[in-house]
């Protein structure tokens, strides 16, 4: 399925990136949102955003998320159990 987004010709100006670059960058904001919102798995996400999934997960510190969403009690008793 292909989505398509209208958007200023200044946009890529702004962001001072080309027009691939700057599809490529919204599609993996899209990815990271829609992964951080919990809507879709980190495979999906990456399918999503056109790249591999360990690449994705490695690239989700660039927009501030985490690879792992859980509490650090929740880690420490992991931790602990292991």
């Amino acid at each position: 399925m292909k989505l398509e987004i209208e958007y200023p010709d200044s946009l890529k100006d702004v962001l001072q990136m080309t027009k691939e670059e700057m599809e490529k960058e919204l599609r993996m904001a899209l990815a990271v949102k829609l992964f951080e919102m919990k809507r879709l798995s980190s495979g999906l996400a990456a399918r999503l955003a056109g790249i591999d999934r360990v690449t994705f997960l490695l690239n989700l510190s660039r927009y501030g998320v985490s690879m792992i969403d859980e509490e650090e009690d929740e880690l420490l008793r992991d931790i602990q159990n292991a």
